[in-house]
């Protein structure tokens, strides 16, 4: 008897709900045990290593390791290079755009484009 896709999936559904309510079931002892670990070691955030200060392998009550603050750099607008007169600007970095690929192949020059 052969058996049919729509049924298969069916099954595979019904497995899928059955492993999610397995994991979420097991979920809840697993948890309930880290908290009773965490009261009796009486561990903090940063000793799990889940905060932005890292304290892993550092003994219980000595201070963490702070590293230093990076900045992120900032983007800076290039300088307009090219310009047409319906206001589209390019730098001339990167891939040209459609409107300057377009200027060159109606005929105008990069000179023409150019800002002067």
């Amino acid at each position: 008897m052969a058996t049919s896709l729509s049924r298969v999936n069916a099954q595979i559904a019904k497995l899928q709900r059955q492993a999610d309510a397995l994991k979420a079931k097991e979920a809840t002892g697993v948890i309930s045990r880290i908290r009773e670990a965490i009261d009796r070691y009486g561990l903090t955030a940063s000793d799990l290593g889940l905060s932005a200060t890292r304290s892993v392998g550092r003994p219980p009550g000595r201070p963490p390791v702070r590293k230093p603050a990076t900045r992120a750099k900032s983007k800076t607008k290039g300088v307009v290079k090219y310009r047409d007169n319906a206001g589209n600007s390019w730098t001339g970095h990167g891939r040209a755009p459609s409107w300057y690929k377009s200027a060159i192949a109606s005929g105008k020059t990069q000179a023409e484009l150019l800002v002067k």
